[in-house]
């Protein structure tokens, strides 16, 4: 897997929210072992807030365009969820 060089704090591409979930973990497990410098472990903490606000970012826009199937007279059709807390 190749590194990047630069910091990743805010990523400029959008970022596949599996691949960021799983740089996450890394970057959790890299400073769970605390054997990095201080200045290595802010730059993967920044990094790491940067993949943590995509992600959230991401689960948000997922979550307004969940659908759920209803039955009605007229059959089964789908409808938009607009509120998911309101289930």
């Amino acid at each position: 897997m190749k590194k990047s060089s630069k910091t990743a704090a805010a990523p400029a591409a959008p970022v596949e929210f599996e691949a960021a979930m799983q740089r996450l973990d890394e970057i959790v497990t890299q400073l769970e072992h605390g054997d990095i410098a201080l200045d290595q472990a802010l730059q993967l903490f920044e990094e790491g807030m940067g993949l943590y606000r995509s992600c959230t970012q991401r689960l948000q826009e997922v979550e307004k365009k969940i659908e759920r199937l209803v039955k009605t007279e007229r059959g089964f059709q789908l409808e938009l969820i607009e509120d998911p807390e309101r289930e």
